[in-house]
């Protein structure tokens, strides 16, 4: 059974920094894609950041230049690490696994920025 598992989420005031981890376990290919998406209240969910199998990204582009994402393939984890924060990024955010084209979320995780 497929388990994908976010941490890291929390509290940080503007212009601070988080770290997001995803891990997926129970899964018997290499995702072609990990990645992160995120929706605050009353908006639509929106891509943040995505890597394919072959290490090539993509970004919103408000996220640009201050997040960065990365995997660890031999582990199946994806890590999204975030550096001077806004209020606007804060959200319930979600990791997605592509399996076999299938798209697996995880549950999220929450990151508030306080101004």
């Amino acid at each position: 059974q497929v388990q994908i598992v976010e941490s890291g989420g929390g509290l940080v005031q503007a212009g601070g920094s988080l770290r997001l981890s995803c891990a997926a376990s129970g899964i018997d290919f290499t995702p072609e894609l990990m990645g992160w998406y995120r929706q605050a209240p009353g908006n639509r969910r929106e891509m943040v950041a995505t890597i394919s199998a072959g290490n090539n990204t993509m970004y919103a582009d408000s996220v640009k230049g201050r997040f960065t994402v990365s995997r660890d393939s031999g582990k199946n984890t994806v890590y999204l690490q975030m550096i001077n924060l806004e209020p606007d990024d804060t959200a319930l955010y979600l990791c997605v696994v592509s399996i076999l084209r299938m798209p697996r979320w995880g549950q999220g995780t929450q990151v508030t920025v306080s101004s």
